[in-house]
C-alpha cells in the first residue's frame, strides 16, 4: 500500500513506522488493504502532502491495533461523530464521495473489530482494532502482516 502512495510521499511527507507488533491476524486481507489505503489517502490529502505521517502496529494476545496518524488540521469535534456515515465529505465537489469511511468501518465491522478517531489540530490519529481471531473470518487465511 504504501509503494502506492510512494510518489505523493517522497515529495513533503515524513514517514514514521512503528511496528512494536509482529502483526498477524487472521483476516481477509484484500478487504483490510482497502481500510489501510483509504486511511493512508485521507491523511496525506488532509495534510496537502506535507507533514508528518505516522503508521504504528501494537497488540496484545487478543488484538491488534493498526494506528494511522497524520499531523494535518484536524477534524473538527462537531464533525467527527458524521465521518463515518456513507456520503459524508468535507472535500470539495468532485475531490470524494464521502463513502471511504463508511467503507472501512464496514470493513473492519465484518472483522469483528472497530475504528476510532482522536483529532486535534496537528494530529488526528484513525485506530483500527482487530481481534486476531474474528468470527466472520474463520475461513480465510492468515493475512502476515498487515501492509
Amino acid at each position: 500500500m504504501l509503494t502506492l502512495y510512494y510518489n505523493q510521499i517522497e515529495q513533503g511527507v515524513e514517514l514514521v513506522r512503528r511496528y512494536d507488533e509482529p502483526g498477524s491476524l487472521l483476516a481477509r486481507h484484500d478487504e483490510l488493504s482497502q481500510v489501510w489505503t483509504n486511511l493512508v489517502h485521507n491523511a496525506l490529502q488532509a495534510m496537502r502532502h506535507r507533514g508528518t505521517l505516522e503508521l504504528a502496529i501494537s497488540g496484545d494476545a487478543n488484538y491488534l491495533r493498526v494506528h494511522v496518524i497524520d499531523s494535518g488540521p484536524g477534524i473538527p469535534e462537531a464533525i467527527r461523530e458524521c465521518i463515518f456515515q456513507p456520503f459524508f465529505t468535507t472535500k470539495d465537489q468532485g475531490e470524494g464521495s464521502g463513502l471511504g469511511l463508511s467503507i472501512c468501518s464496514e470493513i473492519v465491522k465484518r472483522h469483528d473489530g472497530s475504528i476510532d478517531v482522536t483529532s486535534r489540530p496537528g494530529r488526528t490519529e484513525f485506530v483500527v482494532r482487530l481481534p486476531r481471531h474474528a468470527a466472520g473470518v474463520a475461513q480465510a487465511p492468515a493475512a502476515k502482516g498487515v501492509s
